[in-house]
């Protein structure tokens, strides 16, 4: 099929004219800590989205996270800074394997015949990934040798991004994969990842693992047509199959009978296209569509719709199958979603979508679709988009993880979006933007869902007239009734990369024109641990908002931070562990009008905060400890944040350089990995690294590391030491000297300061007697 016209996928960027806008969720549903047996490097507890009573989807696996199981890997985390490993994992924490040997063990709390675990293997130098693989073993006995890859991973650049390791800003880092173990294992088995061999990957980091029941293969329905039996498609995998799936499709449409994917992997390199027809398979653990035309890369795997200008698609059922595509870069022009086009009275049913650019992007007019009970993973744009006139239509009991842009998304582009829901969705980990938004849209329901780690550039939560197309005149603006209630958000917002300054957990944009004739109700909610504020405004005006009966615990920066004007009641709005001791910011004054009802406390000022200067801020659960700050929340339970004099200081946090090659930028060195490094330009002394320690401290000692394999040769780099408290003014702290790193003592060397207080730390390089740049990987500085 020819895709239609304007249904491009748009940068997902924020501009830096923008102000932001949220608004603050929270309730009394629980959120559990992952359980955490002994290990050698315990992570920091910190709330896990999966298996909250109520909410969220309720999924078919046990989730448990690699910082909590039995390991004898690096802890690596929390850290919650764009570009850093760490940050995109799961609770911000995973375990990085670096040797043979070396492993992570779940115990399982009840009994599994399959697990799916997120993983993240460095990129090669061509951008292109590597492949590896990782043992499995059950209680000691090694079971199998998985495949693992990074060729679904690391971006690099600008939007909409590309492969080249040479350009600036990494990310993506993370996959994952699934298999069974041929039989089923009892509750307390031991299954264990482990290293067998670095030679075609240096580290292996592990995020967690999901462990399920899969259930026996099903059974061709009575009367279906059998793709394999009755059409000739190859379920080994080896033959394109695309034509002769379409055949049965199309029989099944004309002969009104369903038709059946039995078990097998089979090839399709372009759309199925399906109309008036229920394509079912025998379980998505089973039946799995994959593919990618070998010339054209613009085709590939997808079960589409007609297009709304070709008539569209109705009546069509799709179910109980995978849709595992080969999708390793983004080009928003290629329509290589797992599922597309327009599909009214349609319903997607427990299918498991990864490795597409898309889970589901919808191009409307369309009305009455559904998706629900299905896994929308490793994407390299959203999971879902209903696009263009989609009404009435929702998706309910999802799995979301790993997308590439929006987790699930609403965008009213000229024709209006109304009456949609997404309900009872677990979103988790969006790489950019946010993890549930709508852009305009009229009597939209986002209810009874959970969100968690939002990366960059985006919220938890978004309500906005933003995005072309996003108009009152064409009746696509944000109108009628919002209902955004019964909605957990932890870890949501992030800090901007294009504006410096933190989005928060809910946030309201009027960027193309105010939101004015809309009702907005945020109800019975709870933010959790925000990275920066709580609730936002920004981009134009904001009116009618409602918050009732919101639970707000932990906030990075603020409760409120108001830049752009609105309206909003307040009523049983209860926040604790503000970073800032002004809880609000608001430099619109009286532009934005609060009416208190009864039960708020924690989150008013008069008057509020109009610093023109943004905090850095102070995590509370899950993340780096930051200066002074509040103690952590006391729901769940979680250990006291040291103090702020001990440990290595600079670790995790914001880093410049003069220059970079490859992947090996500065940020490399302060991510607590001896493995990664800093290496400045060759040839072009001088070259420095400067950190920012977040606030003044009488830095004592500086421990400085290159990698300690013994590939690396010993040398001597000469380095001097200076510090500032603004940036700007630097004085020395160390005259330049020579420091041996030898590989026999563990490239380490240490350098005593005298305890000057400086926020800023810079290292200057003039000379390494083994390479002609700076090389730096682990630059840690102590006040002791």
């Amino acid at each position: 099929m020819t895709p239609p016209p304007g249904r491009r996928l748009l940068r997902r960027s924020l501009s830096a004219s923008l102000s932001l806008a949220l608004a603050a969720v929270g309730t009394a549903a629980a959120v559990v800590m992952a359980g955490a047996p002994p290990a050698q490097a315990a992570g920091v507890p910190a709330p896990s989205p999966v298996g909250i009573p109520g909410r969220g989807a309720t999924v078919p696996f046990t989730e448990q996270e690699a910082e909590y199981a039995a390991t004898n890997g690096t802890l690596i985390g929390p850290d919650r800074l764009y570009g850093s490993l760490p940050s995109e994992a799961s609770g911000r924490q995973a375990v990085t394997l670096d040797a043979a040997g070396e492993y992570v063990e779940f115990t399982l709390t009840a009994p599994a015949n399959a697990m799916t675990f997120r993983y993240s293997l460095p990129d090669n130098s061509a951008g292109t990934g590597r492949d590896a693989s990782i043992d499995v073993r059950v209680n000691g006995s090694s079971l199998k040798s998985m495949p693992v890859t990074s060729k679904y991973g690391w971006y690099y650049g600008g939007y909409p991004f590309n492969n080249n390791p040479g350009d600036t800003d990494p990310h993506h880092f993370y996959d994952e994969t699934r298999t069974m173990f041929g039989s089923t294992l009892a509750a307390g088995t031991k299954v264990r990842l482990q290293v067998t061999s670095t030679a075609n990957s240096p580290s292996f980091t592990i995020d967690l693992a999901d462990f399920e029941q899969v259930g026996t293969p099903v059974g061709k329905p009575s009367g279906a047509l059998d793709v394999v039996g009755d059409f000739g498609a190859d379920p080994t995998g080896a033959a394109d199959s695309t034509a002769k799936i379409q055949a049965a499709v199309d029989a099944g449409r004309t002969q009104g009978r369903e038709v059946y994917i039995p078990q097998g992997t089979f090839q399709v390199n372009d759309h199925i296209v399906v109309d008036k027809v229920t394509m079912r398979g025998a379980g998505p653990w089973y039946s799995v569509l994959t593919g990618r035309h070998p010339t054209d890369r613009s085709k590939a795997v997808g079960v589409y719709g007609k297009y709304a200008a070709q008539g569209g698609s109705s009546n069509v059922t799709l179910k109980d199958f995978a849709i595992i595509g080969d999708i390793r870069e983004r080009v928003d022009n290629d329509q290589v979603n797992a599922i597309g086009g327009a599909m009214s009275n349609s319903v997607v049913d427990n299918v498991w979508m990864q490795h597409t650019k898309c889970g589901a992007w919808m191009d409307g007019p369309m009305d009455n679709f559904t998706i629900r009970n299905s896994r929308i993973l490793d994407q390299t744009a959203d999971g879902v988009n209903f696009h263009y006139g989609v009404t009435n239509s929702t998706v309910t009991n999802t799995f979301v993880r790993n997308t590439g842009d929006d987790g699930l998304a609403m965008w009213a582009e000229n024709i209006p979006n109304v009456r949609n829901t997404f309900t009872f969705n677990t979103v988790i980990l969006p790489i950019l933007a946010n993890n549930i938004v709508t852009y305009g849209g009229k009597d939209i329901t986002i209810s009874d869902n959970v969100m968690s780690d939002t990366i960059t550039n985006g919220g938890g939560l978004h309500i906005a007239n933003r995005y072309p197309g996003v108009n009152s005149g064409r009746g696509t603006a944000v109108s009628g009734t919002h209902t955004a209630a019964r909605n957990t958000l932890i870890r949501t917002g992030n800090n901007d990369f294009n504006w410096r300054f933190g989005v928060g957990a809910i946030w309201f944009s009027g960027l193309n024109e105010p939101i004015n004739n809309a009702t907005v109700n945020i109800t019975d909610s709870e933010i959790l641990d925000s990275s920066y504020a709580a609730i936002h405004l920004i981009e134009g005006a904001t009116n009618g908002l409602h918050f009732d009966n919101i639970k707000i615990d932990g906030a990075g920066t603020y409760a409120l931070q108001i830049q752009a004007p609105g309206t909003a009641s307040f009523n049983k709005v209860v926040a604790t562990h503000i970073a800032q001791s002004n809880p609000i910011h608001n430099c619109v004054g009286s532009g934005f009008q609060i009416t208190q009802g009864t039960g708020n406390s924690g989150w008013y000022a008069n008057p509020p905060a109009c610093t023109g200067v943004w905090p850095d801020p102070v995590w509370t659960n899950g993340g780096v400890p930051g200066s002074g700050g509040p103690t952590d929340p006391t729901d769940p339970p979680d250990p006291t944040d040291p103090p702020e004099e001990t440990g290595n200081l600079a670790q995790g946090r914001t880093v410049t350089e003069t220059s970079h090659v490859d992947v090996y930028g500065a940020a490399n060195a302060v991510d607590g990995n001896a493995n990664s490094y800093w290496e400045s330009r060759n040839n072009a002394f001088p070259q420095s690294v400067t950190v920012d320690l977040g606030a003044a401290k009488a830095v004592e000692r500086l421990v400085l590391k290159l990698p300690p394999a013994a590939a690396w040769a010993t040398r001597t780099q000469t380095i001097g030491v200076s510090g500032s408290t603004d940036n700007s003014a630097y004085n020395s702290l160390k005259a330049p000297a020579g420091y041996t790193f030898n590989p026999s003592s563990g490239n380490t060397a240490t350098i005593t300061l005298p305890g000057t207080p400086a926020r800023y730390v810079r290292l200057t390089f003039t000379g390494n007697t083994g390479w002609p740049a700076a090389q730096l990987s682990e630059l840690e500085a102590y006040t002791s």
